[in-house]
């Protein structure tokens, strides 16, 4: 049996890994012919932080994952590494775009490398305490939870 590759990756991982790829993608440049070009896109003025998007999910995750009061200590502990996640990959773009603009391909493709391992290990950090959490919920929380990992956040769990 032939299986795909998203059928391998575990839903929890490959919704973090989108959450962060999706957090940077503001400041990372992934197009190479327009990070060449003289006409490459300058960042969108305004445009929120790592910690400011990782806030707001915070807020949606905690309503869309029905957190109760007895599971507020795990649920910390998810949401301080969350934002040790954000911190560090603030930290990144900020280094990045001090000096993006006399990076050559290598010092880009290094980025990148660097960018996917620091994903990498935010990853191995957000597993353990999610994990505690999650069995921590009742069949509804999980089922809920297993969706929301599973296609992401939709109209039907937001604000519930």
């Amino acid at each position: 049996m032939i299986r795909k590759a998203s059928q391998l990756i575990p839903p929890v991982a490959l919704v973090f890994v989108i959450a962060c790829f999706i957090s940077t993608i503001s400041w990372v440049d992934a197009n190479p012919c327009s990070a060449a070009s003289s006409n490459a896109k300058a960042p969108i003025a305004g445009h929120s932080s790592a910690i400011d998007t990782t806030e707001a999910h915070i807020a949606q995750l905690q309503v869309a994952m029905m957190i109760t009061k007895d599971q507020e200590a795990l649920w910390n502990n998810l949401v301080q590494v969350m934002r040790e996640n954000a911190q560090e990959m603030d930290t990144i773009a900020k280094d990045r775009s001090n000096g993006a603009k006399k990076m050559n391909a290598v010092e880009r493709l290094n980025l990148h490398a660097q960018i996917i391992e620091t994903h990498f290990h935010q990853l191995q950090k957000f597993i353990p305490p999610f994990d505690a959490l999650y069995a921590s919920m009742s069949d509804e929380q999980k089922k809920r939870t297993d969706i929301l990992f599973q296609k992401g956040m939709t109209k039907k769990y937001r604000n519930k």
